[in-house]
């Protein structure tokens, strides 16, 4: 059994409308134990058995024919995300945001930051294990350069970006 936190791509916005109590309740339905959502932003930590790859398939899956979108996941074992958060490269500041850019495949990370031109003055940018991470101004978080090459169709089905904040209260 492994601890696991699913991040689920455009959960509640553009139309996409998921209780948590059902979120919860699909997840203990495909047989999973310890279930825990976080937030209304599609965050799930749960333990099931199994691979990533076996899991991350039923859990699209269930989420495709419960819900009916086309529904994609970032899926990280529970451990692996505190490892995240406590690499967070960059000094946090009140007046600012802290993300982490997960990708469904390090070839995504890869191109989210190739020839990437930021103004270190206004957001720092730095590719780490299994993520980006993003500090940017508060207010900032939709019109920076990075946050404007995030927001790339390209990108829709690949990343998906949580604030810290957000990722220690899946810990």
């Amino acid at each position: 059994m492994t601890r696991w936190v699913a991040l689920l791509r455009g959960v509640n916005v553009n139309g996409i409308t998921i209780r948590n109590a059902d979120l919860a309740t699909l997840f203990r339905e495909l047989g999973y134990a310890d279930v825990r959502t976080v937030l209304a932003s599609g965050n799930v930590v749960f333990t099931a058995p199994g691979e990533a790859s076996e899991v991350q398939a039923a859990v699209e899956q269930g989420l495709r024919d419960r819900f009916g979108y086309d529904a994609w996941i970032v899926l990280v074992p529970h451990e692996r995300l505190a490892a995240i958060v406590e690499g967070f490269p960059f000094g946090s500041a009140p007046d600012r945001h802290d993300y982490a850019v997960f990708g469904s495949d390090d070839t995504a990370l890869d191109e989210l930051i190739a020839d990437l031109d930021t103004d270190d003055a206004v957001e720092q940018v730095q590719r780490g294990d299994g993520v980006v991470y993003w500090s940017c101004p508060k207010g900032s978080s939709t019109d920076t350069a990075f946050a404007k090459r995030a927001a790339a169709a390209r990108f829709k089905r690949t990343t998906t970006t949580r604030n810290v904040n957000t990722l220690r209260k899946l810990l």
